[in-house]
């Protein structure tokens, strides 16, 4: 009999409340890991919990949960779904339709455009059919070379190379397959003015302090030098509670150091608001591009409102609403916590989940011309209509809709990435921005940051976070707002 997993929980929030049916209450706290479900019949695996009284995440049949259904209505049955980081960079690799070539492979080496030394760890995306999104994908070894399987094509449409650390992106269009094959990147210069700095100032060393901000992504770097991870929990089923640390995708290290990085130049930049207290909770697993389960999520989300975080920022999404979600938002929004949500980059789709959700503050990515060099990958993210000043945009990436409750700098930002620093653009940068600017914000208004923990904190939190924007002359559905101030 084919089983799949699934997750267990009230009919109202993640947790069970006074207004969950007794009998539902007790046949849920009785599904423990390595114990028989309380109704012999109901045989299920469980295989991690939400604390003593929430969610369950068990592996069952469909036969198992017709009868689940039909002994405890007062339960919510839910699919386990999958969710992605909002970075452009890795959805353009997740979206590309891969070419099949065995043979005729090209190595393409990356190197330094001032110093000629290889870069390696880039992820080099070639396409060669735009129209259809056909291409291939290498990541460069220590030499800086990365290997093509082009199947014999002489000619590249389009050239993307991300660097893991250092260096701004590049794009060449048109490239022609010589020997010898090099492509140069330039260094980045951590005294750059981009989108983040231009519209958002760096944070003073004092802003957001006493502010607890939830990162629930690939986990925060916890030897970078410009980052604190005040606390945490790895919430991936099957792995150590106390792993937290960034899984070797360096993206939740980017999103908290547009919230709080704390250094300095010539070596460092500031975040939005350098004193607020990051908490890491990894929801990816360690090895390889796999998703993130929507149980390991909300069981992150539970646990943000458990360590009294009064943000939680989330830079990840999928195209459908899911109820597991839906109740662990709705009850951190009860509890005083704010929850910000990438809107996602689909090339201005509808707004993703679970930046869609209403209970949620939905983020679009904003770009602004001159902030990256000419020959960056952000040229390619450029798209009217334009605002006031006709430099600004939202990406062309970024998910677009009545959603939209704000904007941030989204297009070639520059943050933290194990080891150094490092430039991403995706509605993942412009997500942390706002999260940043909701903390400052809270920073300044002790009086709110020390009220009750209730929906009445939430919402005053939002209600100010929306009437404290600048629009940039954007339609309402590409800026909500505008851009916190």
């Amino acid at each position: 009999m084919r089983l799949a997993e699934y997750v267990i929980l009230p009919s109202r929030g993640i947790r069970v409340a006074s207004s969950t049916a007794r009998t539902a209450r007790l046949y849920l706290v009785g599904l423990v890991p390595g114990r028989r479900a309380p109704v012999a019949s109901l045989s299920m695996e469980v295989l991690d919990t939400i604390g003593s009284d929430g969610a369950r995440l068990v592996r069952a049949s469909r036969r198992a949960l017709d009868d689940l259904r039909a002994a405890q209505p007062g339960l919510v049955v839910a699919p386990v779904c999958y969710y992605q980081p909002a970075s452009w960079q890795a959805g353009m690799i997740d979206k590309l339709a891969r070419l099949r070539a065995v043979t005729g492979t090209v190595s393409l080496t990356v190197r330094s455009r001032t110093t000629g030394k290889p870069v390696p760890g880039a992820d080099v995306i070639a396409v060669v059919d735009a129209a259809s999104n056909l291409g291939t994908v290498a990541r460069t070894n220590a030499g800086g070379v990365a290997r093509l399987r082009l199947g014999g094509r002489t000619t590249i449409e389009r050239l993307f190379v991300f660097a893991a650390e250092g260096y701004w992106s590049r794009m060449a269009r048109d490239v022609e397959i010589v020997d010898p094959f090099v492509i140069t990147l330039r260094p980045l210069a951590l005294d750059a003015i981009d989108g983040l700095h231009h519209h958002l100032r760096p944070g003073k060393a004092h802003d957001g302090a006493g502010v607890r901000v939830g990162v629930v992504d690939t986990g925060v770097s916890r030897s970078h030098l410009d980052l604190v991870v005040a606390g945490g929990r790895n919430t991936v089923t099957g792995e150590p509670d106390d792993d937290f640390g960034d899984n070797g995708d360096g993206h939740g290290t980017h999103v908290a150091g547009i919230i709080a990085a704390h250094g300095r130049l010539p070596t460092g930049r500031r975040g939005v608001a350098p004193g607020a207290d990051i908490y890491s909770y990894r929801v990816f697993p360690r090895r390889g591009r796999s998703g993130a389960a929507n149980f390991a999520i909300a069981k992150a989300i539970d646990a943000a409102v458990q360590d009294r975080c009064d943000v939680i920022n989330l830079s990840l999404g999928s195209g459908e609403a899911d109820p597991v979600l839906r109740a662990a938002i709705e009850d951190a929004r009860a509890a005083g916590t704010v929850v910000i949500a990438a809107a996602g980059n689909d090339d201005r789709d509808d707004v993703a989940f679970p930046a869609s959700e209403s209970t949620a503050i939905g983020v679009s990515a904003l770009g602004r011309k001159g902030t990256y060099p000419g020959d960056s990958t952000a040229i390619a993210d450029q798209r009217g209509p334009y605002g006031r000043d006709k430099a600004d945009y939202v990406a062309a990436f970024s998910n677009v809709g009545p959603q939209i409750d704000l904007t941030g700098p989204g297009v070639a930002i520059i943050s933290t990435v194990p080891g150094g620093y490092g430039e991403m653009s995706g509605t993942s940068m412009a997500c942390p921005a706002v999260a940043g600017m909701t903390a400052r914000l809270l920073g300044r208004t002790p009086k709110l940051l020390a009220a009750p923990r209730d929906q009445d904190r939430s919402d005053e939190i939002i209600r100010r976070l929306l009437t404290r924007t600048k629009s940039l002359g954007l339609p309402p559905d590409l800026e909500g707002r505008g851009l916190p101030r």
